[in-house]
């Protein structure tokens, strides 16, 4: 499976066209989005294919996918938020099962401990053959047990246009990654990256665990969230 994700840059960066014309040229298998605005909705009248959005909270963006066959329902997987209000926006996980491995599309936060309690979150909610994808605005190493980082060591996205980071990754279990490389910017301020997957020999699909786990992980969250308020 050729899998790209790139963070489009909202408003200002890759248009709905810049994503087509990356499709016409790459044809992948499964392109994940972040910083996707509502415009992106239409991608499926230019390029052919099947489109989910799932907007971030109180954004005008959010995380999309794109496949030319036909996508399950992501599901939306809140993400730990800082105990300081208005610093950090709430971030979500968009998270679907396609072709017998789980997919998370991720943008994360820019705090260095809270971007790894996000990512440790995610990788605590799936199972079986999984990638995690996207931008996860990290600096420095990103291990969790099971889990290999497989993306390719190049940067993609240089701060202020000067300082370079390797900030978009891809974290993988019970696959193998055979290539990975990056493309070419274009509008963006991030650089796609591409991945080819495969299942490791041996690894199997847990067909609906997903849905239950994530399930089980929104009734603690709610759990939480009340007892917060009456404390």
């Amino acid at each position: 499976m050729k899998v790209i994700s790139w963070n489009l840059l909202r408003l200002i960066g890759a248009a709905v066209e810049d994503v087509a014309a990356l499709i016409e040229r790459e044809r992948p298998d499964l392109l994940l989005m972040q910083e996707a605005t509502r415009d992106i909705e239409i991608l499926s009248a230019l390029a052919g294919g099947y489109v989910c959005r799932t907007p971030l909270p109180a954004r005008i963006h959010g995380l999309a996918m794109w496949s030319p066959r036909l996508l399950a329902s992501p599901c939306s997987l809140p993400l730990p938020t800082s105990a300081l209000p208005g610093r950090v926006p709430p971030r979500i996980a968009q998270i679907v099962e396609h072709d017998g491995v789980t997919f998370a599309n991720l943008h994360l936060s820019h705090g260095q401990f809270l971007n790894r309690w996000q990512l440790m979150h995610v990788a605590s909610a799936i199972e079986g053959p999984a990638a995690i994808i996207g931008d996860f605005n990290a600096v420095g190493p990103t291990f969790f047990p099971g889990f290999r980082d497989v993306g390719p060591r190049e940067h993609t996205h240089r701060s202020a246009n000067v300082v370079p980071f390797r900030l978009d990754r891809c974290l993988v279990r019970g696959l193998d990654c055979t290539a990975s490389n990056t493309l070419d910017r274009g509008p963006s301020d991030h650089r796609p990256i591409v991945l080819d997957l495969t299942p490791a020999v041996g690894e199997t699909a847990r067909p609906n665990a997903l849905a239950r786990r994530i399930e089980r992980l929104r009734r603690r969250a709610r759990k939480a969230v009340r007892a917060r308020a009456t404390a």
